[in-house]
């Protein structure tokens, strides 16, 4: 068992902590590459790139957990298990900020993330009996 399994706090914060790393470079990834291909292009190809945004922010915060949990010796979950939290968090914080903005989706879609992964990780604690 790995130290950090011992301190639940600190394990929290790491995993967090590389989530909203691994949830940025994602999306800045995301982003270079959506303004370089979609660029002028027809609007089914800019709509695509949109649309597509959700899934690699929530696959940025995915990719984050896991490896958080791999370092701290709490991997209990399968990845893709792991990826419906933050693919429906970035979705409806995606969804919500829409109406305001496409470029403010971003500001949704990190609330919406952060959220759905702190709430998986206060489930997954509740599951364990353990207090936050």
């Amino acid at each position: 068992m790995s130290r950090l399994a011992e301190r639940p706090m600190i394990g929290l914060a790491l995993r967090m902590l590389l989530s909203i790393v691994c949830a940025g470079v994602c999306f800045a990834a995301w982003l270079a590459v959506t303004l370089t291909w979609a660029r002028g292009g027809p609007p089914a190809v800019r709509a695509a790139g949109w649309i597509t945004a959700p899934i690699a922010t929530g696959l940025g915060w995915a990719v984050g957990v896991w490896i958080g949990e791999g370092l701290t010796g709490a991997r209990a979950t399968s990845f893709l298990r792991l990826l419906i939290w933050p693919l429906v968090g970035c979705a409806i914080g995606a969804a919500v900020a829409y109406p305001f903005g496409p470029m403010l989706i971003v500001f949704g879609m990190f609330i919406g993330g952060y959220a759905s992964v702190f709430l998986r990780e206060l489930a997954r604690r509740a599951r364990r009996g353990r207090t936050v």
